[in-house]
């Protein structure tokens, strides 16, 4: 077998795959809920499943984790709940946006400062959320972020 085996004669590659393929759909399924349960702030549902043993950094198939998800929709119980199970904090989707940045575009205070203070880099991510925060003129997160 070559180092061509994906190849086909038109020269496309037959090995590359979505994300999906392949998949159980009750499994897809299952994530599409998890996914549903971050944007509508459902706290206690998600965090019994993270308890339950999903990975706080589930990501869909933009790069979203549950996080950004819930911090993008502002649910500060949410973020506050995955942060406390071990959500990466600075976990940025496929487009290098990062909840603290989504959460400073939506103008949602509580969920900025709860990033911020479980670590949050103001500076990660494109546009990072201090840029976010001068473009949109949101000077109370500037303050926050000591800028």
């Amino acid at each position: 077998m070559s180092g061509h085996d994906h190849e086909q004669q038109d020269g496309t590659d037959s090995g590359a795959r979505s994300p999906r393929e392949g998949v159980d759909p009750e499994v897809l399924e299952f994530a599409q809920m998890l996914f549903q349960l971050a944007r509508d702030g459902e706290t206690e549902r998600l965090a019994a499943y993270v308890d339950a043993g999903v990975t706080p950094d589930l990501t869909n198939e933009r790069g979203d984790a549950l996080l950004m998800l819930a911090a993008y929709n502002g649910h500060p119980e949410t973020v506050r709940a995955l942060v406390e199970r071990g959500a990466e904090v600075d976990r940025a989707n496929d487009r290098g946006q990062t909840p603290l940045a989504g959460a400073v575009f939506k103008g949602y205070g509580e969920v900025v400062r709860l990033l911020f203070e479980a670590g949050a880099d103001p500076n990660g991510g494109v546009p990072t959320a201090i840029d976010t925060a001068r473009m949109f003129e949101k000077d109370a997160f500037l303050e926050l972020f000591g800028v």
